[in-house]
Order: C-alpha cells, then sequence, then structure tokens
C-alpha cells in the first residue's frame, strides 16, 4: 500500500512508539501526587512541556497539552471571544476556509451574539494580509488564521498578519495543525498569541495536542475538575500520549529541512505528472504551499469512485478533510476558492510521507490517469462535455 494521506493522520514513528511504550510500562504514576512514581511522571511531563516549547520558540509554561488540535482550536477561540467581550468587543475575523474546528466554533458564538467575519480566500489559496487589516474595527477581539490549509496545502502569510493584529492590538490565533513539525514556527517571530496543534500529524499519537497561549493570555477552560495544567484544564495528563508526542516533534523538527526538499521535488513531480491529464486543476499555489501536499480537480468524475478504485490499486488517498468524509456535499475549501460545485466533487488530495519513493510518485502518476480516463468513460457528465452540451469549466 502507497500511503497519500498523511494531513489524515500520520504514522507514529518508530522512537516515539518507544517513548509511548516504555512510558506506560515504567511511568505510569500519576503526575499530581507527591510521592516518588508521581513526581518522576510529573518530571516527564515538564521535560515534555520544554521539549514542546523549544520547537516553536515558546516558553514551556506557554504550552498547555489537550486531546488534540479541535479542543485546542476551541479553548483558544473561546478564551479570546471571552477576553474580547469583557471589554466590549465582540467582533471576530475569521476566512471561509478553516478547519471546521474553527468555523463551528464561530457559528455558535454568533449564536451568543459575537459577530464574524469570514475573509473571502481567493483562487490562489491565499489569505491577503491587507483584507484582514482593513476588516478589523474597533470591535475586534480577534483574528483566527489557519497557518496552513488541511485540503489544498496552501502557507498563509501568518507573520505578516500577525504583526498587523500586534499593531492593532488584536489577538491573533492560528490553527497550525497541518503545521508544527513541517515548517519552521517561531510563535515570537511570527507574531502569534494563540496556536493549536495534534500530535498525529507529526508523527505522535492521536489524542494528544497541545495549545500554545502567549503568557499574559488568560484562557477560558472548557473542562472544569483539578487543577492539572495550572488549573487551566483539569483531568489526569495522558503522560505516555505527551512524552510521544514530545518525542516526535523533537524528532520531526531536527529532520524538517531535509524532509521538506526531498518531500517538495516529489511534490512538483506529482503536480506536473497529474497536470498532463485534459481538463484537470491544481488547487492553491504552486509554491506556497506545504511540502507534502498536492490537490487536483478532475472535470467529469466523482472523487469518491476515484478513491475507491486508486485503493483498489494500493493506493491510500482522500478528497478532502477526513473529518467530513462522510459528507456528500463539496469541500468548503475548494468552493472557498471558486471552484464549482460539479468541479469540486471530483477532487483529490495526495499527501505524501518521508516513506514515498520516486516509484511510488510515478504509480500514483500512471493510475490517477488510468483511473480518470476509465471514469470519464462512462460518465454522462463527461459526455454532455466532450459532445458540447456543457461547456468544460477546467
Amino acid at each position: 500500500m502507497i500511503y497519500a494521506d498523511n494531513a489524515a493522520t500520520t504514522r507514529m514513528s518508530e522512537a516515539a512508539i518507544h517513548t509511548m511504550v516504555s512510558l506506560a510500562q515504567e511511568t505510569w504514576g500519576n503526575p499530581s501526587s507527591l510521592y516518588t512514581t508521581g513526581q518522576r511522571a510529573k518530571e516527564v511531563l515538564e521535560e515534555a512541556r520544554s521539549a514542546v516549547a523549544a520547537a516553536i520558540g515558546a516558553e514551556p509554561r506557554e504550552i498547555l497539552f489537550t486531546s488534540g488540535g479541535s479542543e485546542a482550536d476551541n479553548q483558544a477561540i473561546r478564551s479570546a471571544a471571552e477576553l474580547g467581550k469583557k471589554k466590549g468587543k465582540t467582533h471576530i475575523i475569521s476566512t471561509a476556509f478553516e478547519h471546521h474546528a474553527v468555523l463551528h466554533t464561530l457559528k455558535k458564538l454568533e449564536s451568543e451574539g459575537f459577530t464574524v467575519t469570514l475573509l473571502p480566500v481567493h483562487e490562489n489559496g491565499l489569505v491577503v494580509p491587507e483584507e484582514v487589516e482593513a476588516a478589523i474595527t474597533d470591535e475586534t477581539a480577534l483574528v483566527t488564521v489557519m497557518f496552513a490549509n488541511n485540503e489544498i496545502g496552501t502557507i498563509q502569510p501568518i507573520r505578516e498578519i500577525g504583526a498587523i493584529c500586534r499593531a492593532r492590538g488584536v489577538l491573533f490565533h492560528t490553527d497550525a495543525v497541518q503545521a508544527v513539525g513541517h515548517l519552521p514556527i517561531d510563535v515570537m517571530l511570527d507574531n502569534i498569541d494563540l496556536l493549536s496543534a495534534s500530535a498525529h500529524k507529526f508523527h505522535g499519537p492521536k489524542g494528544v495536542g497541545f495549545l500554545y497561549a502567549r503568557k499574559g493570555i488568560r484562557l477560558t477552560n472548557l473542562i472544569e475538575g483539578g487543577a492539572q495544567e495550572r488549573g487551566r484544564r483539569a483531568g489526569t495528563e495522558n503522560v505516555p500520549g505527551i512524552g510521544a508526542m514530545a518525542t516526535a516533534l523533537t524528532e520531526a523538527a531536527a529532520g524538517m529541512s531535509e524532509s521538506a526538499k526531498r518531500l517538495s521535488a516529489l511534490r512538483d513531480r506529482l503536480i506536473a505528472g497529474l497536470s498532463e491529464i485534459p481538463h484537470s486543476a491544481l488547487n492553491g499555489d504552486a509554491t506556497k504551499r506545504l511540502p507534502s501536499n498536492v490537490n487536483f480537480c478532475f472535470e467529469g468524475i466523482e472523487g469518491e469512485s476515484l478513491l475507491l478504485l486508486l485503493d483498489d490499486r494500493g493506493i491510500a488517498a482522500s478528497s478532502g478533510s477526513a473529518c467530513t468524509s462522510g459528507s456528500l456535499d463539496p469541500s468548503h475549501v475548494l468552493l472557498a476558492i471558486g471552484r464549482v460545485h460539479d468541479v469540486a466533487h471530483g477532487s483529490l488530495r495526495l499527501s505524501i510521507g518521508d516513506d514515498i519513493t520516486e516509484a511510488d510518485v510515478e504509480y500514483i502518476i500512471k493510475n490517477v490517469k488510468e483511473v480518470v480516463e476509465y471514469l470519464r468513460g462512462f460518465s454522462p457528465i463527461w459526455r454532455d462535455l466532450v459532445n458540447g452540451k456543457k461547456a468544460f469549466i477546467l
């Protein structure tokens, strides 16, 4: 099997597995306990906090461990909203192609009296900093823009947007779930106040992540109970998972430059090969994108059929976010960049990892070409396009 769906989840690294198992076996104490077994677990917890902080240029006390990116997004956005509300600021700015963990949280806040501005995303899948600045008002409490899009992989001008927010006195949050461990991040230089991440996107375990909150930002608790995480998140910490996350992130940060160079070359070969398919289009900017991400639309076919047939040929891919795989609606991300419904339905996301080879890439190109041609062979939509009853869009 050629696994090309790393944006959905990554395989745990051997080092992370080893850390997780050894901690579960040997460091099983409750880190809130005062005796030696518990205090050893506490030491591991704080060592992991320091490692995670170092990977993004933060201080250890600014790191809060969570169950993953969705929880971190929720807590960051709700905290900023509550802080703004206390100052009479109830306006939030985001974009139309955020992850649903962000969009659904914003929708909930709208029902509670907040106003939300969703900035349009241009055809290249990039947010324009000047448009963010123009949308900020005296009522704005928060700007939240994802670091890299989970479907089309476009990397946003985070440092510029953060600088604008800092100058205007507005909190800035970024959902960096797809970026942490894959792109260089320095929360100070990038002017980031709040950042969300999830371990299973950088070869750590599922069910664990973290929230960076710049010192001085008071967080609103989502989970009440004990005094864990300095009173900001109740519940006994998942020490094996957190330790494994720190191991995976340290490992990813050390190999980031070499990995990005290699994957970018393979990504560009995939883009070149799939571009040879008639009436196809790359979604998002060709260069300002994650080294691992390739996202295409193919006119005249259904993405679901494409995925199933590729699976039969030993290729695991997706048509968009794994969080919405059960939906029959076209991707909100593709609609946001201007793809019409018929075209958005025929999408393919390939997110490659370090185990991919040049031979794998050529195999993917060959089989996508064959499957697209096969599906178009009995598609009534394609027949109408070829016969001129409908106009081609791509």
